[in-house]
């Protein structure tokens, strides 16, 4: 498995976490709101390893949007789920076929 996959898997579980409403909470306020700064670090070094790995990367940049404003209180636990769904996702994805686009002829052009 890619590194990319594995964070994925991490910092979605850790969204999904953190997007429970009440311990959620508890977590990033008592923190002093660093988990969020963390979590965002997460997500950057994500995004890096899915854009090298040519993977889909729209969760990891959901999750940096997350880190921004999920210190709104409804908002921010609407982002971490949804977030957290999307790592998810992305990560369970298989790889992107280079040659799904082709056509049968391509083959035989001069």
């Amino acid at each position: 498995m890619a590194p990319s996959k594995t964070l994925k898997w991490i910092t979605g579980g850790l969204e999904l976490f953190l997007a429970i409403p009440v311990l959620g909470g508890l977590i990033v306020v008592n923190s002093v709101y660093t988990v969020l700064f963390f979590m965002m670090i997460f997500h950057i070094v994500t995004l890096v390893l899915s854009v090298i790995n040519k993977e889909a990367y729209y969760g990891s940049i959901l999750g940096i949007v997350t880190s921004v404003v999920g210190w709104i209180p409804f908002v921010g636990w609407l982002m971490h789920l949804l977030s957290g769904i999307f790592l998810m996702i992305t990560a369970a994805q298989q790889p992107r076929d280079p040659y799904r686009h082709r056509n049968y002829y391509d083959n035989y052009r001069y």
